[in-house]
């Protein structure tokens, strides 16, 4: 077990911010070989090139023996959730705009706010209410999306922000118990099954596209990569690697409902990202949404400074 750590929202801040910058990383070069490869032929590279890193990591911090935690069930059920957000996640990409999906997805925050209480019994300050709400219509002033985020795909997108609320406030009780390496191992374990059984089920039962663009990047059949683009996948593994890692000790560090509202800092990402790489590039609109989002994060991080911190 991992001794007790009293909560440090400077560390939290950092690591979060690392987490979304490595993640928004990898999801922008997933973005970018999503019309070529499948979804479960990117994971599982991904989840390959994790092996090493993770567990060498885990060698160096904790030993194989961290593994073998009495909470592992747990740590199973919430990679579990994770995964099935991730899948959600990169399948609504292929089914509706962009826009719309990422302003469905960050209602996450509102999740992890709402839940806190009654799953980790954490008080959820009125001011943070105030800038989560802020956030999250910043990302709306970004993103403006249309009526056509209710067609059935901005389910998955809905879907994925709740299970991924939900999975990080059960990491934050599991990595004051558990190793965070052997927390990180576990879920990379997990992703990498998942992906396989995917694979598996595609090839041996002729799955095919059935006229959604979801289920046709589900079941597209498997491509043998090029060298580049091979190499490539190998670096979204080491970005992953790196990003789960920062995301359990960001949750570990602070309470989830404080280190939530950080995440928006990926819409960040997404605009240098999408400027940088799909020739997506800022509008007034865009730039007066991350002011608001801004505003929100010093007013939150002003209002901490005068409240005392929780052990």
């Amino acid at each position: 077990m991992t001794p007790a750590i009293a909560d440090n929202r400077a560390r939290a801040v950092l690591f979060i911010l690392l987490a979304i910058f490595f993640a928004s990383s990898q999801d922008a070069i997933v973005k970018a070989m999503s019309g070529n490869y499948p979804v479960y032929e990117t994971v599982t590279i991904r989840g390959l090139t994790c092996v090493p890193i993770l567990g060498f990591w885990l060698l160096r911090h904790g030993g194989w023996r961290s593994l073998r935690t009495p909470l592992w069930q747990r740590v199973v059920v919430r990679a579990l959730i994770l995964c099935s957000g991730y899948f959600a996640f990169i399948l609504s990409i292929a089914s509706m705009p962009i826009a719309n999906m990422v302003a469905i997805y960050f209602t996450m925050p509102f999740f992890v706010a709402g839940l806190a209480r009654p799953l980790l019994g954490e008080h959820v300050p009125s001011y943070r209410w105030i800038a989560i709400a802020t956030g999250f219509i910043g990302v709306l002033i970004m993103v403006r999306p249309g009526f056509q985020a209710f067609e059935p795909a901005s389910l998955l997108a809905l879907y994925s922000a709740f299970a991924y609320a939900a999975g990080q406030m059960m990491g934050r009780q599991l990595a004051r118990s558990v190793e965070p390496l052997a927390i990180a191992n576990i879920q990379n374990t997990v992703y990498l099954s998942v992906a396989i059984i995917i694979g598996i089920v595609v090839q041996f039962t002729g799955v095919a596209d059935v006229g959604s663009k979801t289920m046709a990047f589900l079941t597209r059949a498997l491509v043998w990569p090029a060298l580049a683009d091979f190499l490539v996948m190998i670096g979204i593994g080491v970005l992953s690697s790196f990003a789960m890692v920062c995301f359990i000790n960001a949750y570990r560090l602070a309470e989830s409902n404080f280190v939530a509202a950080f995440e928006y800092s990926g819409m960040f990402w997404a605009i240098i990202y999408g400027a940088l790489f799909f020739h997506d590039f800022p509008d007034p609109w865009t730039w007066s949404g991350m002011a608001v989002v801004v505003g929100a994060g010093i007013y939150m991080l002003a209002k901490d400074r005068l409240q005392p911190q929780t052990g």
